[in-house]
């Protein structure tokens, strides 16, 4: 009550929108990185995994695979749990499961401890990564947005290359005799501080209309991305036996169970795993089309060029590593031009970059028929220098493209489907172009096989280069 008697009330203004300041963007940037390391930061650490572990070619390949398969399958279901219980609740507990099973991982006794560990991990990242561009989506709006967006893709970007630098740095090195176990320890200190950080600067964002999960969708999707990702990395290591062929005739089965499971919930209102109304989007749709190819020739290179240095060119694991290292300084420099080309020549920009990756991977293909076995970083630079930066130029924008339509309260659906797509489209590259790369090497040498791998992923170049035509020229 005032001085002369009248009543005072108090107005409540509503709620400030969540804002994703600089800080918050890099720990959420951080969250971003580390599962995109750790799927590649492997490859050049599996031949001394194998020796210290005694593990056959199998269970190697699992290592690499039970990591994926488990991330790939979880994601969806990671960024509806974050729509529903808040995002930075969920990266916080995604990131310090991440930093435990790291730990696993680094202490593993025996190969199977380690596989398992390694599907632990995948679990953990799945429950991380969908926060991280929901989080994005919410918080930020207009230039600041497409400046998040541009930097997040150009962090996924480098992170898969520097991940296998990393790895072959971390593995020479042997740090206090860790050997191959410091590429998974390195993780343990980075998650802590990564948790300091987000319960600082992340804000808390969350769909304002939370549905209940959906678990006949999710257990289909489960059985659909496994009945087809693990036959086909595991197939050419176990010989292709009858459970492989099953269960890849299970997977078209699956697939179709799940789209009309997911129809039926859309229609009667409900909200399920996967909205099959969200693919309504042009932009959404054309982007998952256009991130399959690129991915799978990507992860396909970097699994081929890390087996055929070391055990074809005889390179050591730092040397292999570093070798790639002109394709991630270049890329990263790029790409953080993308912002202002984007503005200035819209998506025309992807198909310009798909155009400067297929004269990097060309080049690529004369260094292997030109050099081989002395194939090296100076001999792999100028390939490997454009192919980075025509990627630079396609990655981050088709992020961008497939999240510009997607609703904040549908950003961690929208964000789960997207990464899914592409960690599956990575899976698959490991298994497809790895397993043609190793089934010809027996039969036509290590450098026939190269050079056939090469043609094949600037064959999927090609392919993202013409669906870029069909984009639109402007991005929202």
């Amino acid at each position: 009550m005032t001085e002369t008697g009248t009543l005072t009330t108090s107005v409540r203004s509503p709620a400030a929108p969540p804002v994703l300041g600089g800080l918050g963007l890099f720990t959420v940037l951080l969250g971003a990185a580390l599962p995109l390391i750790d799927f590649f930061i492997v490859n050049v650490a599996l031949p001394t995994i194998g020796r210290d572990l005694n593990a056959s070619e199998a269970v190697l390949e699992l290592v690499v695979a039970g990591y994926g398969v488990a991330y790939a399958v979880l994601l969806v279901l990671g960024g509806r749990l974050g729509d529903l219980f808040g995002r930075r609740q969920f990266f916080l507990g995604g990131m310090a499961a991440f930093g435990l099973t790291s730990l696993a991982c680094g202490l593993a006794p025996t190969a199977w401890t380690l596989v398992a560990a390694r599907v632990a991990q995948g679990a953990a990242s799945a429950a991380m990564l969908p926060q991280v561009l929901a989080t994005i989506q919410s918080a930020t709006s207009g230039p600041r947005r497409a400046k998040a967006m541009g930097l997040y893709g150009a962090t996924a970007g480098l992170s898969m290359v520097a991940g296998q630098i990393l790895g072959g740095v971390l593995v020479a090195a042997d740090i206090a005799g860790t050997g191959w176990r410091s590429v998974f320890l390195v993780n343990v200190p980075v998650v802590i501080l990564g948790l300091i950080l987000a319960a600082r600067a992340v804000p808390e964002t969350r769909s304002q209309h939370p549905q209940p999960i959906d678990a006949p969708g999710t257990v289909l999707l489960a059985v659909t991305l496994l009945a087809l990702l693990v036959p086909l990395t595991e197939g050419r290591a176990a010989g292709w036996p009858l459970w492989t062929w099953l269960s890849l005739a299970v997977f078209p089965l699956a697939a179709a169970a799940f789209y009309f499971v997911e129809r039926r919930e859309d229609r009667r209102g409900r909200t399920p795993l996967v909205p099959p109304s969200l693919f309504a989007l042009t932009s959404l749709r054309r982007g998952l089309v256009m991130i399959v190819p690129f991915s799978i020739g990507f992860s396909g290179f970097m699994f081929v060029i890390a087996v055929a240095l070391q055990r074809g060119a005889g390179l050591g694991p730092v040397a292999a590593g570093l070798a790639l290292a002109p394709m991630a300084v270049v890329f990263f420099v790029v790409s953080l031009c993308g912002p202002r080309l984007v503005a200035r020549y819209g998506t025309r920009v992807v198909t310009v970059g798909g155009l400067i990756q297929a004269v990097g991977v060309a080049l690529l293909v004369l260094a292997a028929l030109r050099s081989w076995p002395d194939l090296g970083v100076w001999e792999l630079l100028p390939g490997a220098a454009v192919a980075g930066a025509g990627q630079a130029l396609q990655l981050p924008v088709i992020f961008r493209i497939i999240l510009s339509e997607i609703p904040p309260a549908r950003a961690g659906v929208g964000g789960g489907v997207m990464v899914t797509t592409q960690q599956s489209a990575l899976a698959l590259g490991v298994a497809t172009l790895g397993s043609l790369f190793l089934a010809l090497v027996p039969g036509h040498g290590m450098q026939n096989a190269l050079v056939t791998t090469l043609l094949v992923q600037l064959a999927g170049v090609a392919l993202t280069t013409a669906l870029s035509l069909r984009l639109p020229r402007t991005i929202s």
